[in-house]
């Protein structure tokens, strides 16, 4: 899938900044991913790009309206990957892109928000301090610590080094992400 077609998709179904924001820092991580692997990167990305793409309009159909829109253009990978980026879904695991894409989701999510109360943003974020976040059970509610644990069991990743995977390849594009702190802001 070209990652014009990607953000398309995703700009017909999302509208929020919030969401286009971590859908945009998905793909990143993936692309990240994908090279380090040898996969395409442009199939990873979009499988990054396009995970949520539906949850805003139809977030009880969450994410059979994506995946089926993909399927319907000939990227299976890419459809399985989202259908299965969530554990209580109970979808199987059969490819580095599936494992990959429920490791990073919810991870992402939260080292963002570890970047976000951070005068530098990701800037000088390093992976002690977003594990230190991770036991504080008030930080960062919502998000699912089991469901970051799982993910990162299924892609065979420790905890430590997934977050520094992340950082790392969120770094760069920190200021394009509103992340490089309130110094840029």
């Amino acid at each position: 899938m070209k990652p014009e077609a990607a953000l398309a998709i995703l700009h017909e179904m999302t509208s929020t900044e919030s969401l286009l924001r971590h859908a945009r820092t998905v793909a990143i991580v993936m692309r990240a991913l994908a090279l380090r692997a040898g996969e395409d990167e442009d199939v990873w990305a979009a499988a990054g790009l396009l995970h949520d793409a539906d949850y805003e309009r139809w977030p009880e159909e969450h994410p059979q309206r994506v995946v089926a829109r993909l399927r319907g253009l000939g990227e299976p990978a890419i459809a399985q990957a989202i259908s299965a980026h969530y554990t209580k879904w109970n979808v199987p695991y059969d490819t580095a892109l599936s494992r990959a894409l429920v490791a990073t989701d919810e991870l992402t999510g939260f080292v963002v928000a570890c970047a976000l109360i951070r005068p530098d943003g990701l800037l000088s974020l390093q992976p002690r301090s977003v594990l230190k976040r991770f036991k504080e059970r008030t930080f960062a509610a919502k998000v699912e610590r089991e469901e970051i644990l799982r993910g990162c069991e299924l892609f065979g990743v420790a905890l430590e080094e997934h977050v520094a995977t992340v950082i790392e390849a969120l770094r760069p594009h920190a200021a394009e992400l509103g992340l490089a702190g309130r110094a840029s802001g």
